[in-house]
């Protein structure tokens, strides 16, 4: 049983956020592997299904960003499962728009939705980091990470969070070098590179 959990922030306000990149991804990974509906549980939105012969939960956390761990931590006692059980997706500013990392545990980067689940369940669980880039000076980042993506950057969402979505079997399976490769390839071939990327 693996809980995967999308970060971001509830409300329509946010659906387009940088921030939300997290919401999105898993939005993705459900309709990919008909899994679903959401349903309120665990302080978030949660639906079960199966991907690759293993048992998920896939989980929204609807405690805004800062509280993430709340509802994750929720998820895991309910399931008996520990940290090592969990995958988190969430929006990454140390990577350029569209790049696709994997690693388990290491620094929160200051991200507080992971400072959060870290807090609550410790540090030992796989992060798919998803890079938004960075506005390059640190106070911008608060208005930056909530502020809507671009109407020219709508491409390279939508192609990460399908690449995403297409290769879960892998990720779920462990095979996180295999995932990172998938992903890279999809998003090459969709033409989001280095220099496609930004509007």
């Amino acid at each position: 049983m693996l809980v995967i959990a999308g970060l971001g922030n509830p409300g329509q306000r946010h659906q387009r956020n940088r921030h939300n990149i997290g919401f999105m991804a898993l939005e993705a990974i459900a309709g990919a592997h008909r899994i679903g509906p959401f349903r309120a549980r665990f302080s978030g939105l949660a639906a079960e299904g199966v991907i690759a012969s293993k048992r998920v939960i896939l989980l929204k956390p609807q405690t805004f960003m800062n509280e993430s761990g709340r509802s994750v931590g929720e998820a895991l006692r309910f399931h008996k499962v520990d940290a090592g059980a969990l995958i988190v997706i969430h929006d990454e500013l140390d990577l350029a728009p569209a790049k696709v990392r994997v690693k388990t545990g290491g620094g929160n980067a200051g991200h507080n939705g992971l400072r959060s689940i870290t807090a609550h369940v410790g540090n030992d669980y796989k992060r798919v980091r998803l890079g938004i880039g960075h506005p390059g000076d640190k106070t911008l980042v608060y208005n930056f990470v909530l502020s809507d993506f671009a109407k020219a950057e709508t491409g390279w969402v939508e192609t990460v969070c399908q690449a995403v979505a297409d290769a879960a079997p892998l990720l779920v399976e462990g095979e996180d070098a295999s995932f990172q490769n998938r992903t890279h390839l999809a998003i090459e071939a969709a033409g989001f590179g280095d220099k496609a990327v930004l509007p």
